[in-house]
C-alpha cells in the first residue's frame, strides 16, 4: 500500500494516543486492554490471532488476545489452528504481503479445517468464529531472525473497509513491538511424547514433570530453554534432572537419554 490519506487533527491525536499507550504494554493484560481501547475505533475486532515461526515447516507458536469468554491461548490446540494459519499465511503471500480483508463464512472455515475433526463442536475458537463475519490479516517478515509473524483479526462486523487496511498497516509495527515485549502465555500441549512412547508399566518412577523435562532433553534443549518452555527456572530444571539421574541410575544427560531410548526401543 504505502499511501496514506491526509488525517484530521482529531485522527492524528487519536493515533498519537494509541501509539503512546502501545509503548506502555508490558503484560498480556496490558495488550488486551490496549487492543480493546481506542484501537477499536480503527481496527474493530473481537479476536486477534498472532502466530510466528517457520510456517513452511509448521514450526510456529501462537497467541490469542480476546475478551471473549473461554478463548484463551492455553485452551487452544495448534493442530486445530494450523490449517487456518496455513490458509491465512498462504493468502498473505499470494496478495504480496500486504494487509488483506476477507469474509468469514462457515464454508471457508470448513475449508481451513477449523470446524472439522473430533471435538470441533466443543472448540471455543471454532464456536467463536461462527459469530465472526470479517477477517483482516497482515504480517511482518523478520529478515534477521528468518521467520514470519502473522496477525489475523476477526470481527463481527459484516465488512471491514479500506480504512481498516490503512490502520493495520500503520499499527502493525507497534502491535508487533508490543507483542514482543509480552511473555507469551502457556500454549495447549498434549501429553508429552515420551509418555506416549515409553511403556506405561515402566517409566522408572519418573513423575509427569520429569518425563516432560526428559522429552525436551531428548530434543537437545538446554536447562534455560526447558525452563523457558515450561515456565520454570533453570535451577528448578537442574534439580529435576538430579532426581531423574538418581531414578535412572545414571550420571549425566547422555546416559539418561540412552537409558530412556533403550527402554522405549525394547517396549
Amino acid at each position: 500500500m504505502g499511501f496514506f490519506p491526509p488525517f484530521t487533527d482529531d485522527h492524528l491525536q487519536r493515533y498519537f494516543r494509541i501509539l503512546q499507550e502501545g509503548t506502555a504494554v508490558r503484560r498480556h493484560f496490558d495488550l488486551l486492554k490496549w487492543l480493546q481501547g481506542e484501537v477499536q475505533h480503527y481496527l474493530p475486532h473481537e479476536i486477534l490471532l498472532a502466530a510466528w515461526g517457520d510456517f513452511g515447516s509448521n514450526n510456529v507458536q501462537y497467541d490469542i488476545i480476546s475478551p471473549l469468554p473461554g478463548l484463551r491461548t492455553a485452551q487452544l490446540q495448534l493442530a486445530r489452528l494450523s490449517p487456518l494459519l496455513r490458509v491465512s499465511y498462504n493468502r498473505w503471500i499470494e496478495v504480496g504481503r500486504i494487509p488483506c480483508v476477507s469474509r468469514v463464512c462457515e464454508a471457508q472455515l470448513d475449508v481451513s479445517g477449523i470446524l472439522q475433526g473430533d471435538g470441533a463442536a466443543h472448540c471455543p475458537f471454532g464456536r467463536a468464529l461462527r459469530n465472526m463475519r470479517s477477517s483482516l490479516f497482515h504480517g511482518i517478515s523478520d529478515e534477521r531472525g528468518h521467520h514470519d509473524c502473522l496477525y489475523v483479526v476477526f470481527s463481527s462486523k459484516d465488512k471491514l473497509d479500506d480504512s481498516t487496511l490503512i490502520a493495520m498497516e500503520i499499527l502493525l509495527p507497534y502491535l508487533d513491538t508490543a507483542l514482543r515485549r509480552v511473555t507469551p502465555l502457556p500454549q495447549h500441549s498434549c501429553r508429552p511424547s515420551l509418555l506416549a512412547d515409553a511403556p506405561e508399566y515402566d517409566l522408572h518412577g519418573l513423575s509427569e514433570r520429569e518425563v516432560e523435562i526428559m522429552t525436551w532433553v531428548r530434543k537437545g534443549k538446554t536447562n534455560a530453554e526447558i525452563g523457558s518452555i515450561l515456565r520454570i527456572s533453570s535451577y528448578t530444571v537442574k534439580n529435576h534432572l538430579h532426581q531423574i539421574f538418581r531414578k535412572l541410575d545414571v550420571y549425566n544427560r547422555v546416559q539418561a537419554i540412552s537409558k530412556i531410548e533403550q527402554r522405549v526401543g525394547h517396549g
